[in-house]
């Protein structure tokens, strides 16, 4: 794929909306879906009428109704439209997957423009358990749970802590070098209307927060939200009926590793990355921006050596002082906060941020210059999938 593309041929990101972000909100999750798609559709100059397909990650789940709460058919049946193709599952290359699922049927013709999205409400479900029951504890497991819940790491930060141990034993990766995640997230988080967090973070405050699991921190992990983020994917022959700036989709990538102990030695960030510069001729070089999913602060620094900004082994050391990864520093990274600013928009925001910054859309956030590549990134660990974005 080369840098001047057949622009019919492309796909690109043609509009962006989203519900209000909170915790323990009360409009119900189909609203906030709807909020959300009537903003990318306000965004992109384009009508329902004109909308023909529907992607999500990872459909809605009845087991974990907080965790994915809202699935395509419903998005379909209340927004009154008319679809040629759509899909929703699990069984994906993590949430970014969707998108480019998406972008993969309007570069073949199922259809012209498709509303992407994820939908959380986690603390509201927490809130409201009659509602939204949590999932329930059985005499026996099943599936990826028999490989962790076993052990008690049901909870994903446990295995990421253990990658994250291994950076420290193996190439010395300090709590302080890793505090610059959550640092950089909070400062640009409180230059985001948007964004849960409001103020700075500092080093005192990471410091003496309370452990989770060795070595993340209170401050190292995203916190549950109530939120809908979409994206809307429209095929380059139908640009001229967008009225946005098109953001183009110049590659992906995805992968996924076993959850079983017998796992891969590395996190799916490092094949992923790796796979993503074989589908373009841009190099790690060209870009302006990365937004990197940060569940738990270590995964910025897995996708910042699997995407070669970085030798394996030095991505402590990248962000060590945090001003590489600042608004004005060489590579800035998650600028509206990330998860663990921004809240748990699970991967979508990524996209949504991504598309601000080169738009120049970012206002008190946006980066100097005149941003041209963005990286956006979902997953991480079992799972991952990687997005390039460019302004042509």
């Amino acid at each position: 794929m080369s840098h001047g593309p057949t622009v019919q041929r492309e796909a690109y990101i043609s509009g962006i909306g989203m519900s209000e972000v909170g915790v323990r909100l009360t409009r119900s999750p189909l609203k906030l879906t709807v909020d959300a798609i009537k903003e990318a559709v306000a965004d992109a100059g384009l009508t329902l009428d004109q909308i023909d397909g529907v992607s999500t990650y990872p459909g809605k789940m009845q087991i974990f109704l907080g965790f994915s709460p809202v699935g395509v058919d419903e998005v379909i049946e209340v927004m009154g439209l008319k679809t040629r193709w759509h899909t929703g599952a699990a069984e994906s290359t993590a949430q970014l997957g969707a998108i480019a699922d998406a972008a993969a049927a309007v570069r073949s013709g199922m259809a012209r423009h498709v509303i992407c999205f994820r939908t959380v409400y986690e603390a509201a479900a927490m809130a409201r358990p009659q509602e939204y029951p949590p999932m329930q504890r059985r005499e026996g497991v099943s599936g990826n749970s028999q490989w962790v819940s076993p052990f008690g790491a049901f909870s994903a930060a446990c295995w990421t802590a253990q990658f994250a141990m291994r950076h420290m034993k193996r190439y010395g990766m300090t709590r302080e070098q890793l505090a610059q995640v959550a640092i950089n997230d909070h400062r640009n988080a409180a230059l985001n209307p948007r964004a849960i967090v409001k103020k700075p973070l500092t080093m005192d405050e990471y410091m003496g927060a309370r452990l989770i699991t060795t070595p993340f921190c209170l401050y190292d992990c995203d916190r549950f939200t109530d939120c809908s983020t979409v994206v809307i994917v429209s095929a380059g022959d139908a640009l001229d009926e967008v009225t946005a700036t098109p953001i183009r989709i110049a590659a992906s990538a995805g992968s996924v590793e076993r959850y079983s102990w017998d796992q891969a030695e590395w996190a799916s960030a490092y094949p992923t990355g790796r796979d993503l510069w074989k589908n373009t001729d841009y190099t790690a070089r060209d870009v302006d921006t990365v937004q990197f999913y940060d569940g738990f602060a270590f995964q910025p620094i897995t996708w910042l050596e699997g995407l070669g900004f970085c030798e394996v082994g030095e991505g402590h050391k990248f962000i060590e002082g945090g001003t590489r990864i600042a608004l004005d520093g060489e590579l800035p990274m998650n600028t509206g906060g990330g998860q663990l600013g921004w809240g748990r928009l699970h991967g979508f925001g990524f996209a949504f941020e991504s598309v601000v910054q080169l738009r120049k859309q970012g206002g008190a956030r946006q980066i100097p210059g005149e941003p041209k590549v963005a990286v956006a990134t979902s997953g991480g660990g079992p799972m991952a999938a990687a997005l390039l974005l460019a302004r042509d």
